[in-house]
This record gives structure tokens, sequence and C-alpha cells, in this order.
């Protein structure tokens, strides 16, 4: 069969360059031996590829197939017989890499074939689009299923983790690509502006409007609609969103003829969406409609691995942070800290870091307090006091040490009693009964003379 391809090898390539995608046949040895024009042009440096390692000829071009935990998909399907499906991360971007075997009468794998599809370039991906823990690949590996499909997306997360700029991901490695990228935030939007703002007005159709207005979803015809915080959508235009997803159609506030408009919808929400639905506040069909995919979005304290490559990639893309180096201790106090709003705020503390270096680092004492209160609780908290001392430690009642715990992070917590409160997983009525009640045990606890 060997002899077979080195005869076809110009059918081969041919028939390879009906991929769209970078794709090359391999022996089971890695060794290439066809490539079509769009893996040569991404992947190959003007020489010949035939007779190559197809790893050496990655590694050339900086995606090392053996780094940063990448698992050799040649490898897992050459002991399993099964194709693979995985996403390799490299310094240049994230690739998802398709392998199939291509057998021999007998069944065996002699051959393979490989599709590369580039997901996340480098120059062209977000800063919050950056990570190699399990949970960000798990996110990267589901952006690249659902974007060449027309399916409704769903990207859930609290604020700051990224959702918009992987809707943009999501539209860029899409075939809609070269069609708008349409963002309406649906926070705190009165239902007069935000039906102004999704589907347009004429003339004269409220005060105040003295000439027509495209909609927003007119706009992304041929596109993408992201709708941002989905959730905070006037209940009584959910059903008028509703018909839009449904038939493709609409009227402009104060219109009379529908208007056509051929988009891919995807949605994003920090809130409950189904306890929301429970309440009905939210509609079931609508929920269902806009739920066809959905994609959950770590927050940031579920993905500490990713805070050292996170951080310098946001520092140098400040413009006062470009000539800036974080110091070890400052990773370390960046990884202790549980970031409640995620990249936005990590990104807002290294604002604030770099504006306060002087030399080349920065340090800890560059950081906010809250930020190194990490550093803080490892040797002032009661817990950690409790433990000092190990042969002969005191066993307390739970409530006291609740008391002493809430004693002690009202006392040297920096923020307000809001942020503390979020700080502490309870509502902010919870943290003042709760410290109302410590107040009042101490009022009554006896004084010494």
């Amino acid at each position: 069969m060997t002899e077979l391809f080195a005869q076809l090898r110009p059918e081969l390539t041919s028939l390879m360059d009906c991929f769209a995608t970078p794709a090359v046949l391999l022996r089971p040895d890695g060794t290439v031996i066809t490539a079509n024009q769009a893996y040569r042009r991404r992947f190959g440096d003007g020489k010949p590829l035939q007779g190559r390692s197809c790893d050496g000829i990655m590694a050339a071009a900086g995606y090392d197939c053996h780094t940063q935990g990448n698992i050799c998909p040649l490898e897992s399907c050459g002991q399993t017989g099964l194709e693979q499906h995985v996403l390799h991360v490299h310094d240049q971007g994230a690739v998802q890499i398709d392998l199939y075997p291509i057998r021999d009468d007998q069944g065996v794998p002699r051959y393979f074939l490989e599709l590369l599809s580039p997901l996340l370039n480098k120059g062209e991906e977000s800063s919050s689009m950056v990570g190699n823990s399990a949970a960000w690949r798990e996110v990267l590996h589901l952006i690249r299923r659902a974007a060449p499909s027309d399916s409704a997306v769903l990207l859930l997360g609290e604020s700051g983790t990224g959702k918009e700029l992987a809707a943009a991901a999501i539209h860029r490695a899409s075939p809609r690509s070269a069609g708008p990228f349409v963002v309406l935030d649906c926070s705190g939007l009165s239902e007069t502006l935000f039906e102004s703002e999704l589907f347009g007005h004429e003339k004269g159709a409220f005060t105040g409007a003295h000439s027509r207005k495209i909609g927003l979803a007119e706009a992304a015809n041929g596109g993408t609609l992201f709708l941002d915080e989905v959730g905070d959508i006037p209940l009584a235009l959910q059903v008028k969103l509703l018909r839009l997803l449904e038939t493709g159609q609409f009227r402009r506030v104060g219109g009379v003829d529908p208007i056509h408009s051929d988009f891919r919808l995807i949605s994003a929400t920090h809130r409950d969406l189904e306890k929301l639905v429970a309440e009905e506040r939210f509609r079931r069909d609508l929920y269902y409609r806009i739920n066809m995919f959905p994609i959950f979005l770590p927050a940031l304290r579920e993905r500490r691995e990713d805070i050292d490559a996170l951080a310098e990639t946001l520092l140098h893309r400040l413009p006062e942070g470009r000539r800036l180096r974080l110091h070890p201790d400052t990773l370390a106090c960046l990884r202790s800290y549980d970031y409640p709003g995620n990249i936005r705020e990590l990104r807002n503390i290294l604002g604030r870091a770099a504006l306060l270096a002087d030399e080349v680092w920065i340090l800890p004492e560059h950081l906010p307090p809250y930020v190194r209160q990490g550093e803080i609780q490892a040797t002032s908290s009661p817990l950690a006091q409790s433990a000092k001392g190990s042969d002969n430690i005191e066993i307390l009642p739970l409530a006291e040490l609740e008391a002493q715990y809430l004693r002690w992070a009202r006392d040297n917590f920096p923020g307000d009693r809001r942020t503390l409160a979020r700080r502490l997983g309870v509502s902010e009525r919870t943290l003042y009964r709760k410290l109302d009640q410590l107040d009042e045990r101490q009022s009554h606890a006896p004084q010494l003379a």
C-alpha cells in the first residue's frame, strides 16, 4: 500500500485539498505522506513535507505537541485503534485535532488522516481566553464543537468570566464569521428601550423618535446576535423575542411590515435561569429555545493553575505594564485570592499595581490589602491560631468558633459589609444579623472589674 500511496500522491494531494481545514496523511510512525494546501500554509516552512515527522513540523511552527499537557492523538489511536478528538493548547493558540485511522483489509490501522482546526490564534485571542487547566480546555473544546453549527448557545457563569469573549470566539470560528457580531446588553433596559434596541423603530413611533432606527436584530442579519445578561429581559418582551427566534421575523416599533433576519443566537447570563423559570420570571419555552447548547465558564478560583498565565498576559496588554514583571511572591498572592469579580477583577488589580510599581518588578506590596489577605489568614486567623501547638489543640463549640471567625473577619477585612458578605458566602442581611448577635453577646458578657 505504501508503493500505491507513492504512485497516487498527486491524486491524494488533490483529494486532501477538498478539506477546507489543514489536513495531513500520516504513517503510524508519524511521518507525513502528503498534506493539503491549508496545512502547508498554516504549518509548513516552505520545504517539502513528505517523509518528515508531523510533531517536528508542528514544533517548528510553534505548536509543540509534547508540552502543556497535550496528548498525542496518533499514539492514542495506535494503542486503541479508535479515532481521536483532542484539543491542543500551544503558545501560538488552541488547535482541535481530529484523527481517523485508515485500515487495511484485515481491519488493522495502517495510515491516519489528521484534520487540524485552529480555534484561537495568537494575536487574535483575548487575554481572557488564555489557560491550560482541565476546566478551561473543556470550555475551548465545547466552543469548537458549537462553532460550526447554527445552534443557539447559552453561556453560563459568574460575571467577569469572559462570556462575551467566548461568544466572539464562537462567532470567529463559525461559518458566519464574515458577518457582523452584534452585542446587546440586556441588563438595566426598560421594556420600551429594550424593544427599540432589539427591533428598531419607525419615525414618530413614540416621543423622541425623530427618525427611523435599525434594530440590532436587523443589524445582525447574516451574522451572530449576542444577548448578554439574557436573564434580565423583561418578562413582557420575552414572548416577542421567542417569536423572533422561532420565525426569524419581527416588526419595528411603530411599523406594520414584517422584517426577516437570519442570525445565529448566542446568549449569556450569570443568573440561575432554571430558578427564574420555576419562579415564573422567565418563560419556560424561551429557556428551552436558547439553551440548546449550554457552556459553563468556570470562575477564576476554579482554575487557579491558569492565574499565572492570565496575569502575565493581562499585564503585558496594559500600556503601563509592558515593561514590568510579576515577582514570584506576587504570583503566590494572586493565586491565593478568590476573585469574586473573576478575570475583570484580576485585570483591575494588575492595572493598579502597574501604576504603583517604580522598578521592573510588581511586588506584593503593590497589590491591594484584600488580595494579600491570604498571607494574613495563614498566620492571623483564629483557625490558624487554633492549629498552633497541635499536641494540645483546644476543641471549641462550632458557635464559638464561628463567633471568633466573624469577629476576626469584621476587624480585619478592608472592604465594606456587602463585599464581606459576598466573600463569606452569605447574604448581607444574614451577615448583619450575625454581627448584631455577636455584639449583643459581647454586651452581655461579664466585665472584668
